[in-house]
């Protein structure tokens, strides 16, 4: 179990497509300290290469969301993931 497993359970039980946590909610979520690092963008980005693993991240992407330092830096902007690739065919 790692500091995170706590922020992906909580995202997991999440419905909306995209939501924002403050700093403080997340935690709360994770019962402890964020680190300083926290404060950069670059921490939260899921979207950067898969060998950079980081508990936070993979915590986020485990859940089904991307997640995304908001640009005032007093949060973060969770948004799910789509299961269906862009340009894929629907069947009716």
């Amino acid at each position: 179990m790692n500091d995170y497993d706590a922020l992906r359970d909580y995202l997991k039980r999440q419905k909306p497509a995209e939501f924002v946590l403050s700093f403080e909610q997340i935690e709360e979520i994770i019962d402890a300290a964020l680190p300083r690092a926290a404060q950069r963008a670059s921490w939260w980005e899921t979207l950067r290469s898969r060998q950079e693993k980081m508990p936070q991240r993979e915590a986020c992407l485990e859940a089904g969301y991307t997640a995304t330092r908001l640009p005032d830096g007093k949060g973060v902007r969770f948004t799910k993931i789509s299961n269906r690739r862009p340009g894929a065919r629907r069947d009716p």
